[in-house]
């Protein structure tokens, strides 16, 4: 039987109430965790009415409606074109403060990213979009050294400033593989106003899609600082509302919750999901005994997760398919059920 917080936390996130598309399912989220983008992209899939594909994924990316960028906390998200400028505003002095020893350390200072970004945009003028491997060549040809992860530092350093992000899919050459696109921020075609403060914004569009959520869990999920976060609480006034008083509060978006639609099978959920990582306390969806088992590790890395009743309940590895499936022993998840969940990742990258 699921909990009463995690039965609302289900719905929040759409996996027991999708959304009726892929770009809703989105926004509803705000941002979706994506450093691994096939990942990403069966977060959304699996988030959404029917069964779309990854193609039907690839096409929201090709069209311009959804990008990926260094969005908030260093780490790749997945999020609206229209939702991209306005969230870089809230958590921009925060990523480029965190990010500035790295920089040092890589030589890269003011001067350098101007050079970078006049050469990247120089380059993009006519290309209009380009594989990280061509964008490095072009910084390379500019007397801009992109050797070992100066080039990856100088790309994100870029997608923080608001000038490069991640956006249509492209076959590589080399490989059957499909790899996304470096393009300019200016060239999204959107018309979407900004907040009056992005950072209330932020915090609101949290809650909307991770909620009930604590000031502690937005701080998490934000990587901002929990004085700001806390004063963002208050300024958001009616927009957000106690769920469940204590010594840290938990909160949701007042407004009904998505109405709850999806049968009650087990799900296959990517590294890094937002539905077991995106709080500071992880234990209401993981018995404390087994978060190791998922992450983060000392590297960074987390698990993909089954969740039967609102709980992880084993993990599974994406490029093994059925063979990679990990059943903790105490949660009750059949094999069966975690075969068919896996099976549904599967056709979804097939498709």
């Amino acid at each position: 039987m699921t909990s009463p917080l995690l039965a609302r936390r289900m719905r929040s996130h759409r996996l027991s109430a999708p959304a009726a598309t892929l770009e809703d399912a989105a926004r509803s989220l705000l941002a979706v965790q994506a450093q691994d983008f096939v990942g990403g992209r069966w977060a959304l899939a699996t988030r959404t009415r029917g069964a779309p594909s990854l193609s039907d994924v690839d096409a929201l990316f090709d069209g311009g409606r959804l990008v990926r960028s260094w969005t908030m906390r260093g780490t790749l998200h997945i999020v609206s074109a229209a939702d991209l400028r306005w969230i870089l505003q809230a958590t921009r002095a925060r990523q480029e403060r965190r990010a500035a020893p790295v920089l040092r350390r890589e030589g890269v200072d003011g001067a350098v990213l101007v050079r970078a970004e006049d050469a990247a945009r120089r380059a993009l003028a006519d290309a209009q979009r380009m594989t990280r491997t061509d964008l490095f060549a072009a910084w390379d040809a500019a007397g801009i050294p992109t050797a070992a992860q100066r080039g990856y530092h100088l790309l994100s350093a870029l997608a923080v400033a608001g000038v490069l992000c991640l956006g249509p899919v492209q076959e590589r050459p080399s490989r059957a593989v499909r790899e996304q696109t470096v393009i300019l921020v200016d060239d999204l075609k959107t018309d979407a106003a900004a907040p009056a403060d992005p950072l209330v914004e932020l915090i609101v569009g949290y809650i909307r899609g991770h909620g009930p959520a604590s000031a502690r869990d937005a701080a998490w999920w934000s990587g901002l600082p929990l004085t700001a976060v806390r004063a963002a609480f208050a300024d958001a006034g009616d927009r957000i509302t106690v769920w469940r008083r204590g010594v840290e509060p938990l909160y949701v978006d007042p407004a009904a919750a998505p109405r709850a639609s999806a049968h009650g099978d087990a799900l296959a959920l990517p590294p890094f999901d937002e539905y077991y990582l995106s709080y500071d306390d992880r234990s209401a969806a993981c018995a404390p005994h087994h978060l190791d088992r998922v992450g983060p590790s000392k590297n960074g890395m987390v698990r993909a997760v089954l969740i039967a009743d609102g709980r992880v309940a084993g993990t599974w590895t994406p490029a093994r398919g059925a063979a990679g499936i990990d059943l903790f022993d105490d949660d009750g998840l059949s094999v069966s059920g975690a075969l068919a969940a896996v099976a549904r990742f599967t056709a979804f990258r097939a498709g």
